[in-house]
């Protein structure tokens, strides 16, 4: 019988010693952000609330009182902070422009990240590129499905659709489609006369074609009467403001019919002008931070002062902002959707910066705080329908921005901007540590 137990007792050590270790603790691999306001895009802010935050999704969002913090997970206090979603810009550019230059030779991987970073460093989580985009940015695209993202998501439109035939155009389409691209995009303006708009049978086809592909059509315009017609022809997405007279009842009604939303790209027409002298921005700190100062003296430069001083063009962008920014309020008021978007990328056009420009433009023209940090939330991703991101609900990637002042009571309190969290992993600052 002693030999017996012996056996037994021997065999149950080695059972104990072979058997597998315990599973995860339920705090394991969790983060939870505690004590902030909460503003997450689906209704009034929260105060004292939790965010709890699994393998770079949302697990739980709420008050404390109703939202547990799981045990053993790391808890980042934010007290007196307030937390929103990360901006969606839904008019950017990635790639094209290296400081004033352009060219393929600045089209580059490395490029394509510093800037992706660039943008996340201003809270600019979501960017979605309308144009221009080749198989770089779709290689840096194609892997940003992961816990471990820390720079601006993208969606792409590949190349702008152009050509001088219903067939020429359609070739494009598919080309853009079978690199998978997320929009088609087309340009229907004259350039303020300069050169030759696209003709309604060549839109029609390019619009025909993408939706075959399910693919929505983004439209750059100008004119009242190109919006109505692009619109008639199924256009999903008007990517710029109607910028030459005042927008009326039959385009609003159109836009609503179909739920259109428009891009009002404000910053767009700043651009064209506002080097005409030194522009006030540039001793904003929060600009300064990220600036490259041979830049800004390029900019600053007497004869390209002059030069924009005289520019036709660039007066009458001048005029056509002002008649954004009452289209605008107009449409918003009438209940158009707006998203905020920037047209950033081309050369001397802020990327990152510039989304907070645009949203103190908007606040300008008579949107409420409200209004705008919806445009560049939960608006955003519903008119582009990215089901992902754009509110902090159980499930969405942990995309949000931490400010130290509330951008509800004045919208330029995004410049507050403290630090940036992408897939609940906290953006490196320029230098490489964290951003707060």
């Amino acid at each position: 019988m002693k030999r017996l137990a012996g056996i037994v007792l021997a065999s149950l050590l080695v059972l104990g010693c072979s058997s597998a270790p315990p599973g995860p603790q339920a705090g394991e691999g969790v983060t939870a952000f505690v004590g902030a306001t909460l503003i997450d895009g689906r209704g009034p802010a929260i105060p004292n609330a939790v965010l709890v935050v699994r393998d770079g999704r949302i697990e739980a969002a709420g008050p404390a009182s109703s939202v547990a913090v799981p045990a053993g997970a790391e808890e980042v206090d934010l007290t007196g902070k307030f937390v929103t979603p990360g901006l969606i810009n839904g008019h950017g550019h990635l790639g094209g422009a290296k400081g004033l230059q352009t060219g393929p030779e600045v089209y580059t991987d490395e490029n394509l990240r510093e800037q992706a970073a660039l943008y996340a460093r201003y809270g600019v989580t979501t960017v979605v590129s309308l144009g221009g985009d080749g198989p770089e940015s779709f290689s840096l695209r194609d892997e940003q499905n992961t816990a471990d993202l820390n720079r601006a998501r993208l969606l792409l439109a590949g190349t702008i659709v152009t050509g001088n035939t219903p067939d020429a155009v359609r070739a494009v389409v598919n080309e853009d489609a079978a690199m998978k691209a997320d929009f088609i995009k087309i340009r229907v303006d004259d350039n303020l006369g300069t050169s030759k708009k696209m003709p309604p049978e060549i839109y029609q086809a390019v619009i025909e074609e993408a939706h075959k592909h399910n693919l929505p059509v983004a439209v750059h315009l100008y004119y009242l009467d190109d919006a109505k017609g692009v619109l008639r022809a199924g256009a999903d997405f008007i990517a710029h403001s109607v910028r030459d007279k005042e927008v009326d009842d039959e385009l609003i009604a159109m836009l609503k019919e179909r739920n259109i939303c428009l891009c009002p790209t404000l910053t767009r027409e700043v651009s064209t002008f506002v080097y005409e002298s030194v522009p006030e921005f540039f001793s904003d700190p929060f600009f300064l931070r990220e600036a490259d100062s041979s830049v800004l003296e390029q900019l600053k430069a007497p004869e390209r002062q002059a030069a924009m001083q005289k520019s036709k063009s660039a007066q009458q962008y001048k005029k056509a902002l002002e008649m954004a920014s009452v289209n605008l309020k107009k449409l918003s008021d009438a209940g158009v959707r707006i998203v905020m978007g920037t047209d950033t990328g081309p050369p001397a056009r802020f990327q990152g910066y510039f989304e907070h420009l645009e949203m103190d433009l908007m606040a300008k023209a008579g949107l409420t705080p409200e209004q705008i940090l919806a445009s560049a939330t939960k608006d955003a991703a519903d008119c582009l329908k990215l089901k992902e991101v754009g509110t902090l609900e159980r499930g969405k990637w942990a995309d949000f921005l931490v400010f130290s002042a509330n951008p509800l009571e004045n919208i330029g309190n995004t410049k507050s901007l403290q630090s940036v969290w992408i897939a609940g992993n906290q953006v490196p600052s320029k230098e490489g540590g964290p951003t707060d």
